[in-house]
């Protein structure tokens, strides 16, 4: 089960990063790992993506996906990161998706150049972790601590 502690180390690694590589199951059953830019809150993550990319197909389809999310370094001891399993779904009500553009727009400004915030062919999605796995070198090479959300 998540500790506290695990929970507030979790989050301050989502808060740090800005970029995760989500795997999801393709219609031939083969993984299709793709960089996606994410916010967050709490253990709620975020993604944008158009309606019809391959990842969009493929969740539509199945919704299990792994994910990893990598902190920069300059050495090994330096490592932190997760990696996680769990659920990824398209977001559909109107208050969750306003209250995910903007936190999409705060974390990153320059998205308005990008995408257009009535855009019908962007879609939203929501991933529910159910285990993640946290990478702190810190305490040692290869460190590593399992936690079912």
């Amino acid at each position: 089960m998540l500790t506290s502690a695990q929970r507030e180390q979790i989050v301050a690694i989502l808060d740090a990063g800005a970029d995760l590589t989500i795997a999801t199951v393709r219609a031939d059953g083969y993984p299709q790992a793709t960089t996606v830019s994410y916010a967050s809150e709490g253990l709620n993550i975020y993604f944008g993506t158009w309606t019809k990319s391959q990842k969009a197909l493929n969740l539509a389809k199945c919704d299990k996906v792994s994910a990893t999310i990598d902190l920069p370094y300059q050495d090994w001891s330096q490592i932190r990161g997760l990696s996680l399993g769990g659920r990824a779904r398209r977001v559909a009500d109107p208050a969750e998706m306003a209250k995910v553009g903007a936190l999409m727009f705060k974390k990153f400004p320059q998205l308005g150049a990008f995408v257009q915030a009535d855009n019908a062919e962007m879609a939203l999605f929501r991933i529910d972790a159910e285990v993640f796995s946290i990478l702190d070198y810190s305490k040692g090479f290869g460190h590593t601590e399992l936690a079912q959300v």
